[in-house]
């Protein structure tokens, strides 16, 4: 084998062509094999095409597997690949998967008494109709799985892969075990056998983990997108297509991959059986921005919530500064947003939109206490029977100020900000876990913060990681904010950033780049002199250097009193809107939209008339595309329409 990549899924492909029984698709960008065979052998051939020196297998090796799993029924296994020889229905050397589990399976004679030995992978979350890759590498006893270049799952086993397995006249089948049962149902496009090594080093070399090549089949490389006028496809493309033209049409699973051309926009999209995907449309670009609405809220508003509830619409939760009558939900309908619901808060800072499962919970950062003098931040639940939301769960708070949701490895957490006690504000901030038999958030872990203001979570290939704006320590706003990566069942301190009264971290991504953008509030130091002015202070844009694992500072930006950030996009144009609140003088502060110009950075490009402006929201509608900005000094919030070229 001379240590090379053997290329399994080439094998099967006959040069120029393609075998019976498959066919190409392409999804979300990236080409793959539809394994239809009606008989499996179809899908085979000889091991002796492989091995063509030695007809052992080798004893240390790694199989790496680039495949599209749908979804899976309970209890049902599907074979990616066996080996099997002529005279036998035992399995030489396979893998399959089920629901949630992957199991790699070999025949070792001697050690086992002629019984096939089967390692199990728990945990694999295969069935989400993504493209993953995985890297299985086998010494030994030593059995280690890598799924999208995440941390390795580790198996050791008492019987080991066998030092000497004879794959004498034993064949390859694809997607199968030489019978229709169990055959594979996804889209297939890598299967590589690379003896003697662990192929993750090789494979993990770039930023799309998920589609990571070490070799493919030539038919699935350069697929022409377009024949010329003459010329046939040479491969059997799918073309059973159903358009549908004028106003939008449902989205549902009876639509799902059928398409919808919209005339006014020149745009098709894709059904995904939820929601119209963008394929092709004609690139907007941003040409101005103009008052849409304005939103008499209860009181001052500290910040706003965008989300959509499936099936019921789009809402708005402002976080209002008094308790009569505490904060308000607003609906969109017909073009506007109206009140929905009021929900009684104590100085409400925040609201956070989240889901586990099919429930939906929507929860309140309070900054004072209750009239019963009890200091409680709230979780609410969206009840389907009555279409609004209803309290489910009161954690205690100290003056808390940001809700932040995450995901990782399957489980859900909730992390509040706590941002003093009493005068206190070096404090605790509480990661909590939710628990699915008590169907509670529960305490996973404390950090110490200082005044904090806000919490981002965001995700770089596999890692996680959880920043912190700190904002005040008791003495000054001149303090270091952290950021945290999940390692080990628990955030660890990755690095520190000099900051000056952060009070909000938006991580954002340019092509393959990633930034961290932090708003400074404000500089004082009761130890130093006062500066001239404690408001007019610069904010900054820091990148991921990958080659340093750290963040490094991209560009300043002078702000006055900045108190968040919002990334969004208007076609293939990126922008920066930071909330400026406060100039030293007056609370009637220009607000800015910079935007994205490459080797220049973010460029000032539109300068918005805001009043203590606190928060930033960016949102969509069929009507078009909105930014939406809270005022911490008067009852009253603006919609903003983004008009575009």
């Amino acid at each position: 084998t001379d240590l090379h990549p053997l290329d399994i899924l080439s094998e099967v492909v006959p040069a120029g062509g393609m075998a019976r029984g498959m066919r190409v698709f392409q999804v979300q960008g990236v080409h793959g094999f539809q394994l239809a065979a009606s008989q499996p052998h179809t899908l085979s051939f000889p091991a002796s095409r492989l091995f063509i020196h030695c007809d052992r297998f080798p004893e240390e090796f790694s199989i790496i597997v680039t495949l599209r799993v749908l979804s899976v029924p309970t209890k049902r296994n599907e074979y990616v690949f066996t080996v099997m020889a002529e005279e036998s229905t035992n399995v030489l050397v396979g893998l399959r998967y089920a629901p949630n589990k992957l199991h790699f399976l070999f025949w070792s004679q001697e050690r086992t008494s002629g019984w096939q030995t089967r390692v199990t992978f728990p945990d694999v979350s295969l069935s989400d109709s993504q493209w993953h890759t995985l890297v299985l590498a086998v010494s030994g006893q030593s059995f280690s799985l890598t799924v999208d270049c995440s941390i390795p799952k580790d198996v050791v086993l008492e019987t080991p892969f066998p030092a000497s397995l004879s794959v004498k006249r034993a064949s390859f089948y694809l997607g199968n075990r030489r019978r229709r049962k169990g055959m594979f149902t996804g889209l297939l496009r890598q299967l590589v056998l690379l003896p003697g090594a662990d192929a993750t080093s090789r494979i993990c070399t770039t930023m799309n983990f998920k589609v990571a090549t070490l070799s493919i089949p030539t038919v699935l490389q350069d697929l022409p997108s377009k024949p010329a006028s003459n010329e046939v496809l040479r491969y059997p493309y799918e073309t059973d297509m159903k358009v549908t033209l004028g106003s939008q049409p449902p989205c549902t699973k009876q639509e799902k991959a059928q398409f919808w051309f919209n005339a006014s926009r020149r745009s098709l999209y894709l059904c995904n059986s939820s929601a119209w995907i963008s394929m092709l449309e004609v690139k907007q670009r941003l040409d101005y921005v103009e008052e849409y609405q304005n939103l008499v809220t209860n009181s001052e508003t500290m910040g706003v919530e965008v989300f959509t509830i499936p099936k019921v619409g789009l809402f708005a939760a402002t976080a209002n500064r008094y308790t009569s009558p505490g904060s308000a939900i607003y609906k969109w309908a017909d073009g506007k947003f109206v009140p929905y619901q009021n929900i009684p808060t104590y100085q409400a800072q925040s609201w956070k939109y989240f889901t586990i499962g099919k429930k939906i919970f929507l929860a309140v950062a309070n900054f004072e206490q209750n009239d019963r003098g009890q200091e409680f931040s709230v979780i609410y639940k969206w009840s389907r029977r009555k279409e609004k939301f209803i309290t489910y769960q009161r954690i205690t708070t100290h003056s808390a100020r940001d809700w932040e949701a995450f995901v990782i490895e399957g489980e859900a957490f909730l992390a509040v900000v706590n941002h003093r006690e009493g005068n206190n504000h070096n404090i605790d901030s509480v990661i909590y876990r939710w628990n699915p038999r008590t169907g509670l958030f529960e305490t996973n872990q404390t950090i110490p913060t200082s005044g904090a203001y806000d919490w981002e979570f965001f995700t770089i290939g596999p890692y996680s990681f959880l920043a912190v704006a700190n904002t005040f320590n008791g003495t000054s706003t001149k303090i270091y904010s952290h950021i945290y990566i999940w390692l080990s069942g628990s955030f660890q301190l990755f690095q520190s950033i000099l900051t000056f009264g952060a009070a909000d971290w938006e991580v954002f991504h340019i092509g393959d780049r990633v930034f961290l953008a932090v708003a400074n509030s404000h500089s004082y130091d009761s130890r130093m002199p006062a500066p001239s002015n404690f408001y007019a202070i610069n904010s900054s844009i820091y990148e991921l250097n990958i080659t340093a694992q750290m963040f490094v500072k991209f560009q300043d930006l002078l702000t006055f009193s900045a108190l968040d950030w919002e990334f969004f996009s208007v076609g293939d144009d990126s922008f920066l809107v930071v909330a400026n609140s406060f100039d030293g003088f007056t609370f009637s502060v220009n607000s800015i939209i910079y935007r994205w110009q490459g080797y220049e950075g973010f460029v000032a490009a539109h300068h918005l008339p805001t009043v203590g402006c606190r928060d930033w929201e960016t949102f969509h509608s069929p009507e078009g595309s909105y930014l939406f900005y809270s005022s911490a000094k008067e009852p009253l919030s603006k919609v903003l329409k983004l008009k575009t070229t």
